[in-house]
């Protein structure tokens, strides 16, 4: 089976991309450019040759190829380093310095310059004029290798530019590559920490907008979480709470029935049976408001719920001389929540109002255009004003327990709210978001 290779880091390939770019880019420019260098020296060098040769061949004398005669000495003031050469039109040489015979001498006899390489020597050779037919080739050679080391030192410093110029580029590389790398590894850092249960990770400023953006939403996404978990651990908490108090009531019902033999059994039993079956309609609304705490909430029947709630609360109510009052407008538009999520917020304020409260208990709804408000009131003492009744706490010092947060992350979480508009007497304010728009 072929291994995957390990990724390659983002440091090496910057770096890799941008000396490679350099190197490429010198490249490109300095061998065509080493070879133009070349080219002009050797023709700097031609045309220095050229000029010397023209000017020996025109102060020559034109008879000193004539028969028999002595030939003159070379004019003074040569250039050092120069081979100079008077040669016959079949290349053989007169005078001056040179080999016995010349191939580049020979090509002159048309009556132009020429130039070659010719044993190791740059030569140019220039016919010498005459009145009747040309007397002589002026030959004028230097060593090549002269040349040729010109030629390599301005290579040499071209390379050496070269060299600066990837040098350059590989610093700029280094930190270039350091500036992308280290916010993705900052980056990485914040989301290993974010793993590992830190939703207070904070990902350092760059310059990198990219980097930026994807910080900001990193740790928009660990507010999130957190505020997920936090309220995942009260709703757990809270729930807890709420089923111990019901399972709490029918254990206790059902003792006092044994250990109480004046007690009816039978009312006991039915008692206990109708706990039972709040309980479980409260463990499966919670359970279902977990399962669904993630989707969005089928539009839910107000009126048809509110009649449910008359239902099961009109006896509880009557049982102590008290009652319920339910006040519906004419057409009252579906709630954009969970029908679950609405039955425990309404079925915690009423048994609120039914163990702190007194006298009649209205509950009035009232369409508000994008919202529903429900509200609660009954003739009890109601709370303090300065008393947060809606915190939570895991004893009963004020008499409400936890069951009045558990309401409010309910409402909270369905996208509503819900307030205590008046202290004495209570009147408790639920506010739910609208399925219609009324157009």
């Amino acid at each position: 089976m072929k291994r995957s290779r390990d990724p390659v880091p983002l440091r090496h390939r910057v770096l890799v991309a941008i000396v490679g770019v350099a190197a490429l880019t010198v490249a490109l420019f300095a061998v065509p450019l080493a070879a133009v260098v070349g080219q002009l020296y050797r023709s700097e060098t031609t045309g220095a040759l050229e000029r010397t040769a023209t000017w020996l061949a025109a102060a020559v004398p034109d008879d000193l190829a004539q028969g028999g005669r002595v030939p003159r000495p070379l004019p003074r003031g040569l250039p050092s380093g120069l081979t100079v050469g008077v040669y016959t039109m079949d290349g053989g040489l007169l005078s001056g310095d040179g080999p016995q015979s010349s191939g580049v001498v020979v090509r002159a006899r048309d009556g132009h310059v020429h130039d070659a390489i010719e044993d190791d020597f740059l030569v140019v050779s220039a016919p010498v004029p005459s009145d009747e037919s040309m007397g002589g080739v002026v030959r004028v050679a230097t060593p090549y290798d002269q040349v040729e080391d010109r030629i390599h030192r301005a290579w040499l410093v071209m390379a050496g530019l070269g060299v600066i110029v990837i040098g350059l580029a590989t610093v700029f590389a280094l930190r270039q590559s350091a500036r992308l790398a280290a916010p993705l590894e900052n980056l990485t850092r914040a989301a290993q920490d974010l793993g590992a249960g830190d939703f207070s990770i904070r990902a350092p400023h760059s310059d990198v907008r990219e980097a930026d953006t994807a910080g900001r939403a990193l740790e928009a996404t660990a507010r999130r979480l957190g505020e997920v978990l936090d309220r995942e651990r009260a709703f757990s908490a809270d729930v807890s709470h709420q089923l111990r108090t019901q399972l709490t009531g029918m254990l206790l019902g059902l003792e006092s029935a044994l250990t109480r033999p004046d007690t009816g059994l039978p009312h006991a039993i039915r008692t206990a049976l109708a706990r039972g079956e709040r309980l479980q309609t409260v463990i499966e609304d919670l359970v279902r408001l977990s399962r669904d705490s993630r989707t969005r909430a089928e539009p839910c029947d107000v009126g048809s719920l509110l009649e449910e709630v008359r239902a099961d609360w009109h006896g509880t109510l009557a049982a102590q001389g008290r009652r319920l009052s339910v006040n519906l407008p004419g057409e009252l538009p579906r709630a954009k929540a969970s029908a679950a999520a609405i039955r425990q917020i309404l079925r915690v304020l009423l048994e609120n109002a039914a163990v702190h409260g007194k006298g009649e208990t209205v509950i009035d709804v009232a369409d508000l255009g994008d919202a529903i408000a429900i509200e609660i009131a009954d003739q009890g003492e109601g709370v303090p004003e300065e008393a947060d009744i809606f915190a939570r706490r895991s004893g009963h010092d004020d008499g409400h327990g936890i069951g009045l947060a558990l309401a409010r992350s309910l409402a909270e979480a369905e996208g509503g709210r819900l307030t205590l508009r008046r202290g004495s007497p209570p009147v408790f304010n639920l506010l739910l978001p609208s399925a219609s728009d009324h157009t």
